[in-house]
């Protein structure tokens, strides 16, 4: 049996972080900066665990009415389309690629009204 990463910080499993990622979004933007490292150093994770990780905190963002924008005007990145799952898919490729850094200054997910 695989035991679920738990957040070496605060003991949160891994599944109930993911869940708690679209709170944020009543209050700010959130960006792909605070979903990769948190992957990393929170979870410890890399390779394909940090993939599907990014993957699902992205699908959660988009479930919750969210999209990406860039920074810093804010518009909606119109290139990402499809399915939550297809857009998920887009932004972490691009990411692997070394064509979109997780950054302040990189792809952020907001609820645009």
């Amino acid at each position: 049996m695989t035991q679920e990463p738990v957040d070496k910080y605060f003991g949160t499993p891994m599944s109930e972080w993911i869940a708690r990622v679209p709170n944020e979004l009543e209050v700010d933007a959130v960006g792909l900066w605070q979903i990769i490292p948190v992957g990393i150093d929170s979870f410890g994770l890399s390779g394909e665990r940090l993939d599907d990780f990014a993957r699902r905190c992205i699908i959660a963002l988009l479930q919750k009415g969210a999209v990406p924008v860039r920074f810093p005007s804010g518009l909606p990145a119109t290139e990402y389309q499809g399915s939550h799952e297809e857009i998920a898919n887009q932004i972490v490729n691009e990411w692997k690629a070394g064509t979109l850094v997780a950054d302040h200054d990189g792809l952020w997910f907001a609820l645009v009204p």
